[in-house]
């Protein structure tokens, strides 16, 4: 593997230190010294490499937050190709998304910043917003409409269909945010064992729901 340059090196530290700042903190609420300290590199070295401090947070997005999504979304995409066929398919796309999100690629970490981020993102969009709806969200969503098309009847609109695909990333999005809520009512710790029942949950939970909706279209 080619080793790093030094300059690519210090954009690298620079990325890290800022999500987990931007993270932290938010936008505003980070000086740019604090970066470059946090990352040992000079002060003009936001500047020099990145042009300003909008632009490095730009940057992390895309380099950090999107490049997770994409992660994520091979996870998925690798699991529902390995699925069992004789399922029901909406269980079989709800189990492989729930399973991504949930047990995927990313470690504890990196799913806190995520998180964060994201939510200080929701909270107060800055370009940022447009960039994850562009290239993160939007993707994501016109999958699962374009999955959903193929096993709902034709008479199905885009706007249900979206709905109903917010709706499957909204169950998993709140069982990976609540957590610390879920383990506290349940007494159960987001171990593996957990983890999976969680996964199952959702996939049957979803799979009678939009079976439900179909049988309501076809009526």
């Amino acid at each position: 593997m080619k080793n790093k340059s030094r300059e690519e090196d210090a954009q690298d530290r620079i990325l890290d230190a800022a999500e987990i700042l931007f993270a932290q903190k938010g936008f505003a609420g980070v000086a740019v010294r604090e970066i470059t300290s946090a990352a040992r590199v000079n002060v003009a070295a936001v500047n020099y490499h990145f042009g300003s401090k909008k632009a490095l947070y730009l940057e992390v997005f895309r380099q950090r937050w999107v490049a997770r999504v994409k992660r994520v979304q091979q996870f998925f995409l690798a699991r529902l190709e390995a699925a069992e066929k004789d399922d029901h398919p909406e269980k079989v796309f709800a189990r492989a998304l729930a399973e991504a999100i949930l047990a995927g690629p990313l470690k504890e970490e990196e799913r806190l910043r995520h998180a964060q981020l994201i939510g200080r993102e929701m909270i107060q969009p800055t370009e940022a917003f447009a960039l994850v709806m562009e290239h993160a969200f939007k993707p994501m969503i016109d999958l699962c409409v374009d999955y959903f098309a193929k096993t709902r009847p034709q008479d199905s609109g885009k706007l249900t269909l979206t709905l109903d695909s917010f709706s499957l990333f909204g169950m998993i999005i709140y069982f990976n945010l609540a957590r610390p809520v879920i383990s506290h009512v349940t007494g159960r710790a987001y171990d593996k064992e957990f983890t999976e029942q969680i996964v199952e949950h959702i996939a049957t939970f979803a799979a009678n729901g939009l079976a439900g909706r179909r049988a309501g279209e076809k009526t």
